[in-house]
């Protein structure tokens, strides 16, 4: 493959990503394509980087085909939640009622109980962790000791 050749613009947008993203992988990327522009060779590049000449030929390719854009990491979009959104007020008044306000006899939630508690009131199975994850998106904090 040959030399990429960035201009002033393409090289300054390039350092500024990555010296400004918090991700690791796109800095990589993004490091790649400036060493390559310098006239480093793949396997270098690959062996600085830690990761495989052909991943750099891919991200050098991306680059090439759709400047920074093409270095992006795209997530797919995964299993959709088990929780839905709008469930977020009701575990909330749950928590805020306590287990005692649902007619549990506990002094504070867990997760893995607030988990139970959905299951057997919504029929909705889902795990400690999952649970955990909504309350946090949620700002819920189901153990608060007394």
């Amino acid at each position: 493959m040959r030399r990429i050749r960035l201009t002033t613009a393409e090289q300054e947008q390039l350092e500024h990503t990555f010296k400004t993203t918090n991700d690791r992988r796109l800095r990589d990327r993004c490091q790649a394509v400036l060493m390559a522009s310098r006239g480093r060779k793949r396997k270098t590049i690959a062996q600085d980087l830690g990761v495989h000449r052909t991943t750099v030929q891919l991200w050098l390719k991306h680059y090439h085909e759709r400047g920074v854009e093409g270095l992006q990491i795209h997530w797919a979009p995964g299993q959709p939640r088990r929780l839905p959104e709008m469930l977020g007020p009701t575990i909330q008044a749950w928590v805020k009622a306590g287990p005692e306000g649902c007619g549990l006899d506990r002094a504070n939630w867990t997760y893995e109980e607030l988990a139970t508690y959905v299951y057997q009131t919504l029929g909705i199975t889902v795990k400690r962790t999952a649970m955990r994850d909504f309350c946090q998106h949620h700002d819920i904090r189901p153990y608060r000791p007394t």
